[in-house]
Order: structure tokens, then C-alpha cells, then sequence
């Protein structure tokens, strides 16, 4: 009978640590299209860790999807914009793209320019580091909030809030390419500093270069917008859900749970 119980207390024991393993080792993405039109989130994971249940989906105006993760994870979520498939079947978009030619990316990577989230859940000490990237261009306003359990410290919000294409300078400018007119996504103009290292350009030109950089960095400065200078852009939080909203209220900087 006392061994039956030990044995019984034995079990419990594993069952309690196997259940709050799973608490501390499952993660949620809510991904929310606040945007007019459809959008086709994509994810990749990076860093050796497991590519997620899906890794890429249709999401109309005002749906949204959520997605269990396992930690540790690293990886990224963008949105692709003006997709279809042709007459072969080959689905493609014109930003984002991933060139899997197909819904899902299946851990491909990405086409830029576009606006990007990056993450990489249980990282160092428990900690999740999370930021919004437009150092390789923008295609779509994006606001990441961390939801974290009750009696836990708030973490940051990051996100681009303003939508950069009807701004963008046309130097920068991504057109549709399709016969109709209008920007679908800005570069950042990093691939400019690099022909301007190159290249023994006037100071006005580098000038108009600086010029560029603030565009980004004064509409978007929660971003990670320099891979050089960036030192600020990338926050901590511990054992957070996430809610990424495309196309987020840029009044508020909040989204809707």
C-alpha cells in the first residue's frame, strides 16, 4: 500500500512538472489584419529552431489567426501584399514574396523590401527579445504588443506605425508593376550607403542619403531602422504572448485584443 502510493505521489510529481514545463515552454502569436485588403502573413523560423504549424496563410480585413509556439524559438513574420496565383498555378506576390510559389513559404526566406518582425523566444536567461524591422524596407504598418500573464511587469510595445509608401521618396519607391500606378513598398536606402561607399560621390549626395535615413528613422522610431546605429530597438519581455497587428491605429499605437 505505501509503495502503491509512493509510486502514485512519484506520478503525480512528473505530471506537475511535465504540465508546468508546457506552461513555461508555450508561446501564442496572435496575428491580427487591421489593413482594407487581404494580406498573407509569412513566418520563418531562423537559428536551427523548428519551423512552425504554418508558414504562410491568407488573412482578409479584420480577421485574425493565432498560432502556438514552442519555445525557444527564433524567427520572423512579415506580411506579403497583392497575391494571386497565375494561370499555371504559381502563387506569387509582389512584396514579401518568399519564391516557394505556393501559400505556404516552407522556411524560404523573403523578397525584400519589407516591414518585419523579429523574435527569438526564450533566448537568454528566459527572456524573449522581440523588435520591428525596416532595415530592409517597408511594405506594411506593423505594431507588436506583448500580452503577459497577471503580476508579471508590462513589456514595451514596438512597432512602424505610419504607412511609408505614400511618402516614400521615388528613389526608394517599389511601384505595382502591373499596369496600374502607386508604391507598394519602400527600401530603406541602405543598398544607396553601400554605392555611396563605393563610389566617390559629392557631398550632396550623401547628403540626400542622411535625408533618407531620417525619413526612416523620424516615422518610425521604435523600429529597428540601421543594422550600425540601432542600439535601443530591440526589448525584452518574459514569457509574453504577442498580438502583431498589420495596419495598427496610428492614433493609439494599441490594437485590438
Amino acid at each position: 500500500m505505501g509503495r502503491r502510493l509512493l509510486l502514485s505521489g512519484t506520478a503525480l510529481i512528473i505530471l506537475l512538472t511535465i504540465s508546468s514545463l508546457a506552461e513555461v515552454r508555450a508561446a501564442s502569436f496572435k496575428i491580427v489584419n487591421n489593413c482594407r485588403r487581404t494580406i498573407w502573413p509569412a513566418l520563418q523560423a531562423t537559428g536551427g529552431t523548428g519551423q512552425l504549424p504554418t508558414t504562410g496563410f491568407a488573412l482578409k480585413s479584420g480577421e485574425s489567426k493565432n498560432i502556438s509556439i514552442l519555445k525557444p524559438w527564433n524567427g520572423r513574420i512579415w506580411g506579403r501584399t497583392h497575391c494571386g496565383q497565375d494561370s499555371s498555378g504559381n502563387f506569387t506576390c509582389l512584396t514579401g514574396d518568399c519564391g516557394s510559389g505556393a501559400l505556404e513559404c516552407g522556411g524560404l526566406g523573403y523578397q525584400p523590401p519589407t516591414t518585419m518582425a523579429e523574435f527569438g523566444l526564450n533566448a537568454t536567461a528566459g527572456l524573449d527579445f522581440y523588435d520591428v524591422s525596416v532595415v530592409d524596407g517597408f511594405n506594411l504598418p506593423m505594431l507588436v504588443v506583448p500580452k503577459v500573464t497577471s503580476g508579471e511587469r508590462a513589456c514595451g510595445t514596438t512597432g512602424c506605425l505610419v504607412d511609408l509608401n505614400g511618402a516614400c521618396p521615388k528613389v526608394l519607391s517599389v511601384q505595382r508593376g502591373d499596369g496600374r500606378e502607386g508604391v507598394v513598398a519602400c527600401r530603406n536606402g541602405l543598398e544607396l550607403r553601400e554605392v555611396l561607399a563605393l563610389l566617390d560621390l559629392s557631398m550632396a549626395a550623401k547628403y540626400r542619403w542622411s535625408l533618407y535615413s531620417r525619413f526612416f528613422r523620424s516615422a518610425c522610431p521604435r523600429a529597428y531602422t540601421d543594422p550600425y546605429e540601432d542600439r535601443t530597438a530591440t526589448l525584452t519581455c518574459a514569457s509574453a504572448d504577442y498580438i502583431i497587428t498589420f495596419c495598427p491605429s496610428p492614433n493609439t499605437g494599441k490594437t485590438t485584443e
